[in-house]
């Protein structure tokens, strides 16, 4: 008894499959991703594990295709661990062949380089040292100088020698990675024993080679491939194809995916064959690595301040994955502007399990035509959130009709109506005392980027706001122990710490935190800041004009008009008035242009891990530099975290310096 939805949505399923197969094998057209279709295949097989006796000949299903350690000691490299440029397009690759052959004609060199083509394995970095032949130590790469000796565990690893076929004194450095199928068995016992399971096998591995007992590491069956001489006490090999033939006739395990490319076109085919198949390996592969295969050549070309001149990272293109929309929902943010939100079949994304994604405006939505019940197409291109790029039209159901606009929004509060803002692609709620809008404003006045109240969040937000103790900013100031007694959740002690944190809070405010918390429409962190840094008092602001407004450095026409309209307006100006007799603001701090970092600007993109941006941001702020939300000419870094987005890409089309996080924490140090 096979519900008729179901077989609906299988037989639709098949035919889309087979006619991207088709398109693909026999014109050479790809409509949609590698990635994109195996998503798609892999919905039909669930169908067909759960409903058998729909499988049929033709479905594509069928088709045969030692003790623990107190903590880690410190390592001190003996040759410094770079780290590659990358580059994300045929295009940009023709650029490093160019620059590669500049940087030689400079230096008085007129040969013609070759490359070597080897596959970039996404696992964690590890660095080998070999006395008389017999492995003396392992360690992480750390932040390129200084690592940590992993050698307990990383001598679990089988295909790891300890020892080599000649007594000679060698430094390599490789990839530990852990197979998908491992994964699959790690986390087939986590769950028999109540575990969390691991998301993805590159976390696993960085993870397990860092545990202090030894025994764990060696459970989890890891692996390893090593690819670099970095020193040696015999002669270096010639080219980079030697030098792999070199580790593996020292017993080493060198990826067998490597191939010589006389031109950079050559190197591109190689990426664009692996591009496709890549992700179907027992390890993950995140792009290709190309080096200039004379080792002559590499020499002349050396390094800049973080990489070598003679090698690229070649990286695949974006995650895709496909789900389905199963509703489109308003949320409405602390300036009353509403998003469109798709909640989605949760789908698994570059080693994350998304069911939600921004639609963004009423122009995305008509622009990609999306509907509920659509199966859609996910890109993850290195941010955090995951878009919506696509609709696949041929799984729409039959009675998906256009999506339509609301017209009022019942989180917006009165009769939930809802206005389109002049001249934007945004819509706004009318009434801008919302319920929802005021609870959201609330919170925000009291995060860290505003207020900063300790142990006051989100939650008491809404709690102060629903029981009607605080409607406006100022009324949190005048709140008692009993006021928060009267909520859930609240004792003696911890109300008497609330009232307590406001009352810290409310001694020497930044002018920029305040500007931040009030939620003036398009007045962000940054442009608070901008604010505070040109005018100084909150008087001058108030008093400001829009053309005074518009002379500050990266503040436009339309962000002038809305600071100057919110001071205007009457409630505003008695709010603040109230407000001001509860706070004191603190001195607008003047730029210090003998500090180290005086007149550098530096953007943050990705996830760090030793601090949030916003920690980075305030580390360098202190030392004079200023922090930008984009990259533009002006930018004098662009520090790169995990998953870097979109600002990585433009630094590298302005030219702009980036810096990784170990590269940023050096900088730093200095």
């Amino acid at each position: 008894m096979i519900p008729k939805d179901v077989r609906t949505r299988y037989d639709k399923l098949k035919a889309a499959i087979d006619h991207y197969r088709t398109q693909y094998h026999v014109y050479d057209r790809e409509e949609i991703s590698a990635e994109a279709l195996d998503s798609l295949k892999h919905e039909l097989v669930e169908i067909e594990e759960k409903y058998p006796s729909l499988i049929t000949p033709d479905s594509p299903s069928q088709r045969v295709a030692g003790k623990p350690l107190p903590g880690f000691a410190k390592v001190r490299h003996q040759i410094d661990q770079w780290s590659f440029n990358d580059a994300f397009s045929p295009e940009e690759m023709r650029e490093f062949d160019a620059r590669v052959r500049r940087f030689l004609a400079s230096k008085g060199d007129s040969r013609t380089p070759t490359y070597v083509c080897e596959l970039k394995i996404d696992g964690l970095k590890i660095v080998l040292t070999y006395k008389q032949g017999i492995l003396v130590t392992a360690a992480t790469r750390g932040d390129g100088e200084v690592g940590e000796d992993v050698t307990q565990n990383v001598r679990t690893i089988e295909s790891v020698p300890l020892s080599l076929t000649r007594p000679i004194d060698i430094i390599v450095e490789g990839e530990v990675w852990m197979s998908s199928k491992n994964l699959e068995r790690l986390n087939t016992e986590r769950a028999k024993a109540g575990e969390p399971l691991y998301a993805n096998p590159r976390n696993v591995a960085a993870g397990s080679i860092r545990q202090l007992d030894p025994r764990i590491a060696a459970s989890r069956k890891l692996d390893v491939f090593i690819y670099d001489v970095a020193k040696t006490s015999e002669s270096f090999p010639s080219t980079q194809l030697d030098e792999l033939d070199y580790l593996r006739k020292l017993g080493f395990k060198v990826n067998p995916h490597h191939k010589a490319a006389p031109t950079i076109e050559e190197a591109i085919r190689f990426w664009e064959e692996w591009k496709k198949k890549g992700r179907h390996q027992e390890y993950w592969i995140d792009g290709v690595v190309i080096k200039v295969n004379e080792r002559s050549l590499e020499e002349i070309l050396g390094y800049t301040g973080k990489a070598p001149r003679f090698a690229i990272a070649f990286k695949f293109p974006a995650e895709q994955a496909t789900t389905i929309v199963e509703d489109i929902v308003f949320q409405v943010g602390r300036t009353g502007v509403i998003t469109p939100v798709a909640h989605l079949s949760p789908v698994s994304i570059a080693g994350t399990t998304v069911s939600r994604a921004t639609l963004h405006n009423e122009d995305e939505i008509k622009r990609l035509d999306v509907r509920i019940g659509d199966t859609v197409i996910l890109e993850k291109a290195g941010d955090i959130i995951p878009d919506i790029i696509s609709v696949v039209p041929e799984l729409r159901p039959r009675k998906a009709t256009p999506f339509s606009w609301p017209r009022r929004v019942a989180a917006c509060g009165g009769d939930g109506s809802i206005e389109r803002i002049p001249g934007q692609a945004a819509w706004r709620c009318v009434d801008i005392a919302s319920p929802e809008r005021q609870r959201r404003m609330l919170a925000y006045f009291l995060s860290k980027k505003a207020m900063d109240i300790d142990g006051v969040g989100e939650k008491v937000a809404s709690q102060l706001y629903d029981s009607g103790l605080v409607s406006s900013f100022d009324d949190l100031f005048t709140l008692v122990e009993g006021d928060f007694l009267a909520l859930e959740g609240f004792a003696q002690l911890s109300a008497r710490n609330a009232v307590e944190a406001i009352k810290n809070a409310s001694r020497n405010v930044p002018l920029a935190r305040l500007l931040t918390g009030l939620s003036i429409p398009q007045v962000g962190e940054e442009t608070a800041r901008d604010l505070a840094e040109h005018f100084g008092t909150l008087g001058k602001i108030k008093k400001a004009s829009v053309e005074k407004l518009e002379a500050v450095e990266g503040i436009g026409p339309i962000v002038a008009r809305s600071v100057s309209d919110w001071f205007a307006d009457a409630d505003n100006r008695a709010m603040l008035d109230r407000l001001l007799s509860h706070i004191k603001i603190a001195p607008a701090e003047k730029k210090n242009g003998a500090l180290p970092l005086a007149g550098k600007t530096f953007v943050f993109t990705g996830t760090m891990e030793s601090m949030s941006r916003d920690e980075a941001g305030e580390r360098v702020r202190k030392l004079g530099a200023d922090v930008s939300g984009s990259v533009s000419k002006k930018t004098s870094y662009v520090v790169t975290g995990e998953e870097a987005g979109s600002k990585l890409e433009k630094a590298k089309e302005l030219g702009v310096k980036t810096l990784t996080e170990s590269g940023f924490l050096s900088l730093l140090q200095k």
